[in-house]
């Protein structure tokens, strides 16, 4: 089960796993996060093309982007989260493969690759991580761009390897992240404690974190470079105290 403290088998990975215990909760679980300046930022970068999203789950990014007039298509490996997704006013006309987003593909000419919420870390090695730019890049049009949301690691707010922390606190509304550090093989096992008007919910996850310079060397095998690093949504300037970034990689166009 993903989650639990059990010797890691990459092979064994299944990309609809964290669907399958997240869906019911998903859009509760964000519903803090304002897509608006992820939009305008997305919005700009796309420069009128068509967009794909790895990882599109319930379209919290890619309904607002379609709305405001974007070609948008989708990977996901959950089909409970593309469910939901198709229940949604425009969802139902988002052209969604469901698949591993490391592999699958979904067309080759798009402007814009999108992986927001720290989905990077969902793939279980960095083979796996390196796969899914050099698949990003197949999916970009020349002059493309691959645009990752995630944090920046934090070994030091473990303590003997273990951390807790309240994520929302709201009346009749806690989460709480329970997390495991192994810095040897950069994996973090995590299980979100999701208590809502007298139900508990838990929702395992694995991570196989990286640093933003471990990520531009994949970008770099991918044939991609780095065009823009931000600190948030908003743009802020990405420096030593930056708990998360924004990274854009884009593709060199045919003249490059």
């Amino acid at each position: 089960m993903p989650g639990t403290d059990q010797p890691f088998d990459a092979a064994a990975f299944d990309p609809a796993a964290y669907g399958r215990f997240a869906a019911r909760d998903y859009d509760e679980l964000h519903a803090e996060l304002d897509p608006a300046a992820a939009v305008d930022t997305l919005m700009d970068l796309a420069h009128g093309g068509p967009v794909v999203e790895f990882g599109i789950g319930t379209g919290r990014l890619a309904l607002p982007l379609a709305q405001r007039g974007l070609e948008v298509h989708g990977i996901d490996g959950s089909p409970e989260m593309v469910a939901l997704l198709r229940r949604k006013q425009g969802g139902e006309a988002i052209p969604v493969v469901i698949g591993d987003f490391s592999g699958v593909t979904a067309g080759n000419d798009f402007a814009l690759a999108v992986l927001a919420i720290n989905t990077i870390y969902a793939l279980p090695s960095q083979e796996a991580q390196v796969a899914c730019f050099r698949n990003a890049s197949r999916h970009l049009r020349p002059g493309g761009r691959f645009v990752v949301e995630a944090w920046v690691p934090d070994v030091g707010a473990f303590r003997n390897g273990t951390a807790v922390r309240p994520v929302q606190i709201h009346d009749g509304h806690v989460e709480l992240e329970i997390a495991r550090l192994h810095p040897a093989t950069q994996r973090m096992l995590t299980t979100k404690v999701h208590m809502s008007d007298g139900s508990i919910s838990l929702i395992p996850a694995n991570h196989r974190y990286a640093w933003p310079s471990e990520l531009d060397l994949m970008a770099q095998l991918a044939g991609m470079r780095l065009a823009y690093r931000w600190e948030n949504w908003e743009r802020t300037p990405f420096d030593d105290a930056s708990t998360a970034h924004i990274s854009v990689w884009e593709k060199p166009p045919v003249d490059a």
